[in-house]
């Protein structure tokens, strides 16, 4: 009897690790096979098993033609997704990068991380994900297709990001399967095209690294493995074929096999939507007719991190602290005129068409991305934030990365965090966040557009205000962790000046009442 397996794409890689964003030329599928072949051949050089970032960045200014900035962030996007996030490794990291003194010291300090090489050209491979599509933006969703009708939020306008959408995840996979399975084999298992021919094999270590994309379950238990696991599997080796003489896999069958297995992911979004637990966080307020929708995918499995999503909420305040949400991906969708306080660590946050409402997160272990919303204000500690089509927004950050400025945005403001909650650095350091080094102040251009200049701008000293968190907590963070940049505090210190000066004039003044 044929074992059943079933798997399907891993969240995080395509949540997380695919930019929102088309990916630049030079990491079509066409150069990465060239990368591949030049990697294998320079493994004395650091290439392979284990790329380290000088030859990366070797590869990728010299050879693809990227910028170093943009070498970089896909290299610690990489680095910082595989193996899971070590709080006191990324801490000790931080602080190491904080003490450099000069650029020739960073590049020293950086030129210590290495990356699986395998797994960093599907990784790059995933870039593709966001790829832009002619047919799709002529006739406005890719056909034919039967995730037109995919059940999702409501709303889902074509070129909406892809990345929290697990029939495009399920789509990507299947479509670049072939191609993704070439990159990983050796060279001489490529036929002259190089491509992969009929008695192409593929090696164990080819198939640990597509691990990184791919898990899944045995007769559906909720004990979750990764994909090598699955196919050394005794009963899945004649669907697959492996041999334990050559520990490889034939190429036409393991791609059949994999074919055959692949599903929606059964804890995505999907599954969070549809099946979820509704929360009850926001209360209805007098006056309003929409409700707000709230689900959360309860944690089904101990490996999968939890998913709430928050969709309509509409003139309400939303204050949560709680065990829902620590290390969750949370998608706040459609939700104006509101204030909303998520106070605990959190793994990932995406707010989508939001207008007129303030956001204040707890530390982000891995991304903030905002994407199409206008006149909002965001409030967090992030590992990275990155923002597309958006407008008029402020963001108040600390980050040890540069925040990401992609296509289609208007009057961005930035400036320091500016708050706390009693938790605030206990939390931080739960994902590994610490308070240097901190670029809010250094955005780089991904996307460049016409008038760079006057996409964004530095937050004036004299408009800076701080902000308080009205609610009572346990803790011990009693001020902004880090304190505020000098010209700002200097701003504070003036006006709390004048404001005293006015007091004592009134007092002096001795008025009559």
């Amino acid at each position: 009897m044929a074992a059943a397996v079933s798997l399907w794409p891993r969240t995080e890689p395509l949540l997380l690790g695919a930019l929102p964003v088309p990916p630049p030329a030079r990491l079509g599928p066409h150069y990465l096979r060239k990368m591949a072949a030049y990697a294998r051949a320079r493994a004395a050089e650091g290439c392979y098993p284990r790329l380290s970032w000088p030859r990366w960045r070797h590869i990728a200014c010299g050879k693809l033609q990227l910028g170093r900035g943009l070498a970089w962030l896909y290299f610690e996007r990489f680095h910082d997704l595989l193996p899971p996030p070590d709080p006191p490794r990324r801490l000790q990291r931080a602080e190491a990068e904080a003490a450099c003194g000069s650029a020739e010291e960073l590049e020293r300090e950086r030129g210590k991380l290495s990356v699986d090489t395998l797994r960093f050209l599907l990784f790059l491979y995933l870039q593709q994900l966001n790829k832009a599509s002619l047919r799709t933006s002529l006739i406005g969703e890719e056909w034919p297709s039967h995730r037109a009708r995919a059940a999702g939020l409501p709303g889902r306008a074509a070129g909406q990001s892809k990345n929290w959408n697990d029939q495009d995840h399920l789509a990507f996979l299947l479509t670049h399967l072939s191609d993704m399975l070439e990159l990983l084999l050796e060279p001489e298992q490529l036929g002259a095209s190089s491509h992969a021919t009929h008695n192409s094999l593929v090696s164990y270590e080819a198939v640990c690294a597509l691990s990184f994309l791919i898990e899944g379950t045995v007769n559906n238990t909720r004990t979750i493995h990764p994909l090598h696991e699955l196919a050394l599997w005794q009963p899945c080796h004649g669907q697959n074929g492996y041999s334990k003489i050559s520990k490889t896999f034939s190429f036409p069958k393991l791609e059949n096999w994999l074919r055959s297995c692949l599903i929606i992911n059964p804890f995505g979004m999907t599954a969070c939507l549809r099946s979820g637990k509704k929360l009850a966080w926001a209360q209805q307020v007098e006056g309003t007719t929409r409700r707000a929708k709230i689900a959360c995918n309860t944690r089904v499995v101990p490996e999968v991190s939890p998913m709430v999503i928050m969709s309509q909420v509409y003139k309400q305040t939303l204050a949560k602290s709680s065990d829902t949400l620590v290390g969750a991906h949370v998608r706040i969708h459609r939700c104006n005129e509101s204030f909303i306080y998520l106070l605990s660590p959190l793994c990932s946050v995406t707010i989508e068409k939001c207008r007129n409402s303030t956001f204040v997160l707890g530390p982000v272990e891995a991304s903030v991305h905002v994407h199409s919303c206008d006149n909002i204000k965001v409030i967090t500690v992030c590992h990275c934030l990155s923002l597309s089509s958006t407008t008029g927004c402020t963001f108040h950050i600390l980050t040890p990365t540069q925040p990401l400025i992609l296509a289609g945005n208007q009057a961005i403001s930035f400036a320091p965090f500016h708050t706390h909650y009693p938790m605030l650095e206990d939390h931080m350091a739960q994902v590994g966040l610490a308070t240097v080094p901190n670029y809010w102040d250094s955005p780089m251009m991904v996307c460049k557009e016409g008038s760079d200049a006057s996409v964004f701008r530095l937050l004036s000293p004299l408009d800076f205000y701080t902000f308080v968190i009205p609610f009572e907590m346990e803790g011990d963070t009693t001020e902004t962790p880090g304190g505020l940049p000098h010209a700002y505090q200097k701003a504070l210190n003036q006006r709390e000046q004048k404001v005293q000066i006015w007091q004592k004039m009134v007092k002096e003044a001795c008025l009559t009442k």
